[in-house]
C-alpha cells in the first residue's frame, strides 16, 4: 500500500513555524538600533519587557553602543547603575566605548570605579584609560595609571607601551615618551607615530624628522599619519627636499590623497618657499574643505601675493565652502602684507555683513597691520579706539608700532611701546623695539634707560637663529656661531662676499642692532648675523645656480634684508628667506616683499 503523501505533507504544513528565541531578537533589534539614542531606548524597553535585563552579554552591548551615540553619556550612566555586580569585561567595554566615543573624563571614571571594586585590568583597559588621559592632557592621572601598568606586569605589553608614548608626548614629556619608546622590544607604527608627532607639535621638528628617518631604516613602512607628521616637520623646518621626498612616496605608492594628507602637502610646499608647487597640489585635489582652501589662501599670503589670495577667496565665495573665520584671517592678513588696504576693507565688511561674523581679536590685528602698514596711521589709531572692543591686547599695539617704526613717526612710536611696556612688561621684545625707536629718534638717553631695565629685570633678547637645507640635510646658525665645522671657510667665504657687496654699492645699516654697541662693534654684528652665516654657506656648498632656502625664526633685520639683495646680484642665486612674518624671494638685487614687510 502507497503512502498517503498528501496527508504527511498536509501534516507539515500544519506543523507551526518556530520563532528566534527572545535573546536572538534582541541581539539582531541592537545591530540594527546602531549607536542611536532613541532605537537603542527602545530595544532597552524592548530587552526589560522580554525578561532578558539579566542577561550580560546584551546590556554590555547595549552600553557600548549607547557610549558611541551622541549626546548619550548620562543615558550609559543610568544603564551602567542599573546593572548590578557588572564585571571586567562590561567595564573594559565601557572603558574603551567612552574614550573612543569622546567623552574621556567618564572614562577614567569608570576606570577608577574598577579599581575600587577590586576588578583586574586587561591591556584593553589600560590602552583605553591612558588614551582618555592623552585627550584631557591629564599627565598627573597619566602617571598613576603608569604605576598601576607596572605592577600589574603590563609594561611590556606593545600597545599600552604606544599608549604610553602617546600620552608622554602629547603632554609635553618628551623626555619621557622617548624613554618608553626606546625601552620598547617591538615598536608598532602607532608607537612611531605617536614619538614622531609629539616631537613635531613640540616644534621640535629636527627630532621628528631624525625618528622618521630611523623608522625608515629599520624597515617600517610609514602610513597616512606618519606622513603628515614629517610633513608638518618639514613646514617648521623649511625643508622642502625632505618635503618633495614624501610627495613622490606618495605618488610613487598610490596613496589616497585624502583632505588632510593634500592640506599638509599644501601647507610643506608654501612654507617651504614653493607657493607654485602648493597650488598645484590644491587644484589636483578630488574633496577640498574649508582648510584646504584657507592653506592655499595663506600660502599666497604670507609670499605677498596679495592679489592671488584675494581671487582665490572671491572663487571660495563662488563656487567652495563657507569661509571660516580663520580663512577671513587669512585673506585679511594676505591684504596686509600686500598693502592692500582697500581689498582688505571689503572683505571684512564681507565677513560682517554677508556672513554675519562677529570679529575676533585676530581679525582686528590684522585690520590695524594693514592700515599701519599702508601708511595710514591716523586711521590705524581710530580703528583701535573706535571698533575694538574693551581694552586691546599687546598683539594690537605691536602691530601698530611696527608700523610707526616702518614709516618713522617715532613720536607715536614712544606712545604706542611705552603703553605696551605697562600691559605686558616681562616681554623683551617690547624694550628692543621701543630702545630701537628711541634711538632712531634720536633720545640716545632713554636707550640707555631701556638697556638698564632689561639688564635689571634679567630680561634677554629672544636668540635668532637661521637653518639652511643642503641635500635634505638642514644645518642652523645662530650669529656669530662657531660650532659649524667648516666655520673657518664659512666665514672667508662671507668676508669676500661682503666685500662684493660693497664693491657693488651696499651700505651697512648699524640702526639694525641693538642701540648700546658702538659703531663698529654693530658693524661686525651685522656682518655675522644668522641668516648671512647660512647664506654664505648655501652659496659656498652647492653648484653654481642653486637656489638657497632659508628659514628664520625672527623678523628680518633691514641691514640683511639690503644686503641679501646685492649678495642675489653677486653670486647670481635666487634666495629664499621664510622669516618670522612673511617670505621673500631675493633675485637680480630686488626682492618680491617690494620692501614692505
Amino acid at each position: 500500500m502507497e503512502p498517503n503523501l498528501n496527508h504527511h505533507h498536509h501534516q507539515q504544513q500544519q506543523q507551526p513555524l518556530q520563532s528566534p528565541p527572545p535573546h536572538s531578537q534582541a541581539h539582531d533589534a541592537l545591530l540594527r538600533a546602531g549607536p542611536r539614542l532613541r532605537p537603542l531606548q527602545q530595544v532597552h524597553s524592548h530587552i526589560i519587557i522580554s525578561g532578558l535585563s539579566h542577561s550580560r552579554s546584551l546590556l554590555t552591548k547595549l552600553l557600548t553602543l549607547a557610549c558611541s551615540a551622541a549626546a548619550s553619556i548620562t543615558y550609559t550612566h543610568h544603564l551602567y547603575l542599573s546593572i548590578p555586580n557588572p564585571d571586567s569585561f562590561l567595564f573594559n567595554s565601557l572603558i574603551k566605548a567612552s574614550s573612543k566615543s569622546g567623552f574621556p573624563f567618564d572614562a577614567i571614571r569608570f576606570y577608577a570605579r574598577m579599581r575600587f571594586l577590586g576588578l583586574s585590568q586587561s591591556n584593553f583597559t589600560f590602552t583605553a584609560v591612558i588614551k582618555a588621559c592623552a585627550d584631557l592632557s591629564n599627565l598627573g592621572y597619566g602617571r598613576i595609571v603608569h604605576s598601576h601598568v607596572l605592577v600589574s606586569g603590563f609594561g611590556s605589553d606593545s600597545f599600552v607601551e604606544a599608549a604610553l608614548v602617546s600620552l608622554y608626548a602629547k603632554s609635553g614629556d618628551l623626555v619621557v615618551a622617548r624613554k618608553v619608546f626606546d625601552g620598547m622590544s617591538e615598536r608598532t607604527i602607532v608607537a612611531w607615530n605617536a614619538m614622531i608627532s609629539g616631537y613635531e607639535q613640540n616644534g621640535l621638528a629636527k627630532n621628528a624628522v631624525e625618528v622618521f628617518r630611523r623608522m625608515w631604516d629599520v624597515g617600517v613602512e610609514p602610513d597616512s599619519a606618519t606622513l603628515v607628521s614629517v610633513l608638518s616637520g618639514c613646514s617648521q623646518l623649511g625643508s622642502l627636499g625632505l618635503g618633495r621626498w614624501v610627495h613622490d612616496y606618495v605618488v610613487e605608492n598610490g596613496l589616497d590623497v585624502n583632505v588632510i594628507l593634500g592640506t599638509s602637502l599644501i601647507n610643506m610646499y608654501a612654507r617651504c618657499g614653493s607657493v607654485g608647487r602648493a597650488r598645484q597640489v590644491f587644484d589636483a585635489m578630488i574633496e577640498r574643505n574649508v582648510v584646504a582652501w584657507t592653506a592655499m589662501i595663506s600660502g599666497y599670503g604670507m609670499h605677498g601675493y596679495g592679489i592671488e589670495a584675494v581671487n582665490l577667496f572671491n572663487q571660495m565665495i563662488a563656487h567652495g565652502p563657507r569661509p571660516n573665520d580663520v580663512t577671513f584671517v587669512a585673506v585679511l592678513s594676505a591684504c596686509a602684507h600686500a598693502g592692500l588696504h582697500k581689498d582688505g576693507s571689503e572683505v571684512f565688511q564681507c565677513m560682517r555683513e554677508r556672513y554675519g561674523m562677529v570679529p575676533r581679536m585676530e581679525h582686528h590685528v590684522c585690520m590695524v597691520d594693514m592700515f599701519g602698514r599702508a601708511g595710514y596711521l591716523k586711521e590705524a589709531m581710530e580703528y583701535i579706539e573706535k571698533s575694538i572692543p574693551g581694552s586691546p591686547p599687546p598683539a594690537v599695539w605691536t602691530a601698530m608700532l611696527s608700523a610707526c617704526k616702518m614709516h618713522k613717526n617715532f613720536d607715536l612710536g614712544v606712545q604706542v611701546a611705552e603703553h605696551l611696556l605697562t600691559i605686558e612688561p616681562d616681554n623683551p621684545g617690547h624694550y628692543v623695539l621701543l630702545s630701537n625707536i628711541y634711538a632712531l629718534a634720536g633720545r640716545v638717553d632713554r636707550v640707555e634707560l631701556i638697556r638698564e631695565l632689561m639688564i635689571r629685570q634679567g630680561l634677554k633678547k629672544q636668540v635668532g637663529y637661521s637653518v639652511v637645507e643642503i641635500d635634505q640635510t638642514t644645518h642652523m646658525f645662530c650669529m656669530g656661531d662657531k660650532k659649524h665645522p667648516q666655520t673657518t671657510e664659512i666665514y672667508r667665504y662671507l668676508d669676500e662676499l661682503m666685500l662684493k657687496c660693497r664693491e657693488a654699492g651696499y651700505e651697512p645699516e648699524p640702526d639694525s642692532v641693538m642701540h648700546e654697541l658702538e659703531e663698529e662693534e654693530r658693524e661686525v654684528a651685522l656682518k655675522f648675523h644668522s641668516e648671512k652665516l647660512a647664506v654664505a654657506f648655501g652659496i659656498m656648498i652647492t653648484s653654481e645656480g642653486t637656489k638657497i632656502r632659508i628659514a628664520k625664526n625672527l623678523r628680518m633685520c633691514s641691514d640683511c634684508h639690503s644686503a641679501f639683495k646685492f649678495i642675489s646680484v653677486v653670486s647670481r642665486r635666487e634666495i629664499i628667506v621664510r622669516d618670522k612674518h612673511r617670505f621673500h624671494h631675493f633675485k637680480d638685487g630686488s626682492c618680491s616683499c617690494q620692501d614692505y614687510w
